[in-house]
């Protein structure tokens, strides 16, 4: 099991920048991807930024150039956002993809509102 709480979120004006946390606990590894979603109401959660173990990084097109993923160790993942847009208000979500003996469990955080004033 793995316990994934974000941190972070607020309001900020358009332009400018945020990072949010993730904190993960419980069994995770180096080796488990781990990425950012975000969800608008009345939408579909959709990617923003994954990282794997080898630290490449995939980013939705919408976010690449302005936002960077990183992660320091195994249980602490950022998002780090600049150049913010009104479009970026959303909930954002800590994800955890483990996958064991051919299986893949997902694992997400709370979510931390982020809101983009114009």
């Amino acid at each position: 099991q793995v316990q994934l709480a974000e941190s972070g979120g607020g309001l900020v004006q358009a332009g400018g920048s945020l990072r949010l946390s993730c904190a993960a606990s419980g069994t995770i590894f180096s080796r488990d991807a781990m990425g950012w979603y975000r969800q608008v109401p009345g939408k579909q959660r959709e990617l923003v930024a994954t990282i794997i173990s080898d630290g490449r990084t995939n980013y939705a097109d919408f976010v690449k150039g302005r936002f960077t993923i990183s992660r320091v160790n195994a249980n602490t993942v950022y998002l780090q956002m600049d150049s913010l847009k009104p479009e970026d208000t959303a909930v954002y979500y800590c994800n955890a993809d483990q996958r064991r003996w051919g299986q893949a469990y997902m694992y997400w955080g709370q979510g931390t509102q982020v809101t983009v004033s114009s």
